[in-house]
């Protein structure tokens, strides 16, 4: 599977957030955001709308799907 590029890691420093503070808002853990910052783990759609929800932006904002 290819790896999702993000830009979750840009948006929580806007908002000076720290990856637990995201994490607990979106109800994962802390390593699950640093995964997802470093395109070692693809989200749920209800978690890539979860997350795009805290930053005020649309999925595809944040969440650079790889072409085939």
């Amino acid at each position: 599977m290819p790896t999702l590029k993000t830009k979750i890691h840009e948006y929580r420093k806007e908002m000076h957030l720290q990856q637990a503070e995201l994490a607990e808002m979106v109800g994962v853990r802390r390593e699950t955001i640093g995964k997802l910052e470093n395109g070692k783990y693809n989200p749920s759609l209800k978690l890539a709308m979860d997350i795009a929800n805290v930053f005020g932006k649309s999925v595809e904002e944040v969440f650079e799907f790889p072409e085939k």
